[in-house]
């Protein structure tokens, strides 16, 4: 990632020496580890997992201490690497999409995080059951109400500071703040509290991808020994904890992650990425009022002066020949003013362009324009519909499928505001045994493969064309 990524991330470990050196497993002992933390977990009536950086490099998020790492570089004045997609577009790993299934099998009870990148709850695990100790970058608060906001955007600040956004809720209002941590910033007790209750009644701590240096949070897994639980470090770098451990696995997090899953018998689900946008129609009469006066913006669904990183420009375009000029919205603010007869209804088709990380380079939708605002506000069944958007999504195996999920009018000004849910990524995830099923087999074409079993759709979009009601 970038140098601004690597400060804002640089209050979570101290430069400390431990663990600099990786260490693997042979093959055989490997394998043997990974069966018994299987039966660990399969076993388990409290298992909860404890994350760090380790989890997160597979998805191209450098750690600190491996040799490629923050520090690691930092201390040998080397540059740090070029980030291979916005920090705003990673991905959950293969690790983090299988945490998310042993929670649905009502295996894991909690994860507890030192990560910020939000792909803990990106990747679906309820908020409930999630303790981001040092925040997250991509999460607002209310400091009066505690409601939550996910962007899809780097929020700007840290340190727990105020934002540009406020409280959505009129009956509150207040300024949002940022949820990452600074240097001198005690952990968050709301997390803090609910990470040592979990840690308190666990059987099984499975620790992933962490160097457990950092307290007080290194520690909570040890609370887990005064109940006779037992702990699990998953880590290519030597830990202070290692002698409490009760298994020690020094191997990639996904490759023994992977293995649990395949000894368990479960799939590892996919991950569907879904972003939003809204479309917001305002319009007023000319003087001679025979012809109306509109403008169309596209905007992000987080405030009118919040970005929409995942569109790069947007093609406007009339059917049917009807005269009208098209146009092509290259920047942000995405917006187009025209006037048009009162009585004259037509479509325009919107082509969104997105930017190289989606899954699909674009894709299309037609909006009926008949300047008539209904006076009612439609309510829809969000959840059902973006559960219908991802099984599509996973059914066609490519991205580009879209879906109103709000709508609301004002009559002063004439506004219709229709908010769309749009898939942007869809990623398969192999487990080890997949893969080497896959080189077994003959004449099967396979799709393309990362290092760490990850298959992302880069089919182009069918054409998902709705017609909402302005």
């Amino acid at each position: 990632m970038s140098l601004g990524y690597a400060e804002k991330l640089s209050y979570i470990e101290d430069v400390g020496q431990v663990g600099m050196t990786e260490h693997f497993d042979p093959p055989h002992v490997l394998q043997e580890k990974i069966e018994r933390l299987a039966m660990l977990v399969q076993k388990s009536k409290h298992l909860v997992v404890f994350t760090g950086a380790g989890i997160s490099t597979s998805c191209g998020i450098p750690d600190f201490r491996g040799p490629k790492g923050i520090w690691t570089l930092q201390r040998e004045g080397k540059a740090l690497p070029e980030a291979s997609l916005p920090f705003h577009r990673a991905m959950p790993s293969m690790t983090h999409m299988a945490l998310v299934e042993l929670e649905r099998a009502g295996i894991l009870k909690f994860v507890i995080s030192q990560n910020v990148d939000g792909l803990h709850l990106r990747s679906g695990i309820p908020r409930e059951k999630l303790a981001e100790l040092h925040g997250n970058s991509f999460l607002e608060t209310c400091p009066s109400c505690g409601a939550e906001y996910l962007r899809d955007f780097e929020v700007e600040t840290i340190g727990l500071k105020e934002t540009s956004r406020r409280c959505s809720d009129k009956k509150c209002g207040a300024r949002l703040k940022d949820t990452v941590l600074d240097w001198e910033d005690a952990l968050p007790s709301k997390e803090m509290n609910l990470a040592e209750k979990h840690c308190r009644i666990a059987d099984v701590v499975l620790c992933l991808g962490t160097s457990l240096q950092i307290t007080p949070a290194c520690n909570l897994p040890l609370k887990s020994l005064r109940g006779g639980g037992k702990i699990v470090i998953v880590n290519l770098q030597k830990t202070p904890k290692d002698k409490k451990a009760n298994l020690l696995i020094h191997g990639l997090v996904d490759k023994v992650i992977s293995g649990v899953m395949d000894f368990l018998n479960l799939q590892i689900p996919p991950f569907v990425r879904i972003d939003f946008f809204q479309i917001v129609l305002t319009q007023a009469l000319s003087s001679d009022k025979k012809n109306v006066n509109w403008n169309l913006r596209v905007a992000s669904v987080h405030g009118q002066k919040a970005p929409l990183p995942f569109i790069k420009s947007i093609e406007i375009s009339f059917l049917e020949n009807q005269g009208y000029k098209s146009a092509i919205l290259q920047k942000e603010p995405f917006q187009l003013k025209r006037r048009t007869l009162q009585a004259k209804s037509f479509e325009m088709v919107m082509k969104f362009n997105f930017i190289d990380s989606c899954g699909c380079p674009s894709t299309e939708i037609i909006v009926p324009l008949n300047f008539k605002v209904s006076r009612d506000c439609f309510e829809l069944d969000k959840d059902a519909i973006l559960q219908k958007l991802r099984h599509t999504a996973i059914q066609e195996s490519c991205c580009g499928q879209n879906a109103v999920v709000e709508r609301n009018a004002m009559l002063t000004p004439k506004t219709e505001v229709i908010v769309y849910a749009i898939v942007t990524n869809v990623i398969w995830y192999k487990t080890t045994e997949a893969l080497e099923a896959d080189s077994l087999s003959n004449g099967v074409k396979r799709r393309r493969e990362s290092a760490n079993g990850t298959e992302t759709s880069r089919k182009r979009s069918k054409v998902h064309r709705r017609k909402p009601r302005f």
